[in-house]
């Protein structure tokens, strides 16, 4: 049975695990500790811990398909109402922050509320402690060519600026050894799709993650966003998307780029995309991944095309792996896949804070 890695956070990671589970029960998140809106801005503040949101968000994701697993799914997700010293904050955050404090070690506290939900693999932060993204940011000012430091993952998410570069605070910070080894023991990594500057790119500004990604023989994976974000990559081009992660990490390579094909329609857009892909040593693939009138990942499509990476680099026994449609995909458990309307999965713009 193979073993997938993914890395990022938000709904991006959300989708990929919605789509990983249908291919194995051997799962790893590796998620972003930088959040510092909402309830997870809140506790990281006045606890000091690793921002829970995102990783409760991928508990959501890979809890069991069994009505205990379901029930606990929904509760993890449930957000208190009102307007006391709850409202806002979901019962996954709280009893993240709780069982931290009580093991007084991240790693621990997230195994144990991953054995409650029953969850398909393991969550882990992608370093052990809280960070901080800080950006440099153009077009602040009245002259487009200075530039401004902005501070907080939020407020580099929802700059009207352009972001030119972002640094992780504090600089060359320690990985989650668990996440480390993750890594060089899997079958396939998975980066993306998620917010570029503040859920993609942090993973290869970690030195210690940077060379497992680089190391290890697992095929890689980069799947690129459907659409650009408003704030952080507003304009970008899917080309842009690889110029930036490029930049930011010299010498990074993937196998396989995972695109949708509705997003580079033009077999001119489409060479040049190859072109610029050779900067991570990459081939593209291009695949229908979207769910159809939405701008989100399609969990059974996605789960196809990293089928492909997976299978393109690995010739396994007949029946040591299952296929995409064989593995039970949550497809009747509400939130599987990033939905924004019910059930477990995430309501709102910013839902797993």
């Amino acid at each position: 049975m193979s073993r997938i890695v993914a890395l990022g956070g938000g709904h991006g990671l959300y989708a990929t695990l919605s789509a990983a589970r249908r291919l194995t029960p051997h799962i790893t998140a590796v998620v972003t500790v930088a959040d510092d809106g909402g309830s997870s801005g809140r506790l990281r503040s006045e606890l000091d811990i690793v921002p829970p949101g995102d990783l409760r968000m991928a508990l959501a994701a890979l809890a069991s398909d069994s009505p205990h697993g379901r029930l606990w799914a929904t509760i993890l997700q449930h957000r208190f109402g009102g307007s006391g010293a709850l409202a806002g904050h979901p019962i996954g955050n709280l009893l993240l922050a709780g069982l931290n404090e009580v093991l007084a070690d991240p790693v621990a506290a997230l195994d144990e509320l991953g054995r409650i939900l029953g969850v398909m693999g393991r969550v882990l932060p992608m370093c052990p402690i809280a960070l901080q993204i800080e950006a440099d940011v153009s077009g602040l000012d009245g002259d487009p060519r200075m530039s401004r430091v902005i501070r907080g993952q939020v407020a580099v998410a929802t700059t009207p600026g352009k972001v030119r570069r972002v640094r992780l605070l504090p600089g060359d910070p320690p990985a989650t050894r668990q996440a480390i080894d993750a890594i060089m023991t899997a079958d396939l990594v998975v980066l993306g799709p998620g917010s570029w500057f503040t859920s993609v790119i942090p993973h290869v500004l970690v030195p210690e993650l940077a060379a497992a990604l680089k190391a290890t023989t697992a095929s890689r994976a980069l799947v690129l966003n459907l659409a650009a974000e408003p704030g952080e990559t507003a304009g970008f081009s899917a080309e842009r998307h690889l110029h930036v992660l490029a930049q930011h990490a010299p010498g990074f390579v993937v196998d396989e780029i995972i695109v949708d094909a509705a997003r580079v329609p033009s077999d001119r857009e489409r060479d040049q995309l190859r072109r610029t892909a050779s900067q991570l040593e990459a081939s593209v693939r291009f695949a229908d991944v979207s769910r159809p009138g939405t701008p989100l990942h399609d969990p059974a499509k996605l789960a196809a095309a990293l089928d492909g990476v997976r299978s393109r680099n690995t010739i396994p026994a007949a029946s040591s792996l299952p296929s995409a449609a064989s593995m039970p995909a949550g497809g009747t458990r509400q939130g599987d896949g990033v939905q924004g309307t019910a059930g477990n999965g995430p309501r709102g713009d910013d839902p797993w804070r």
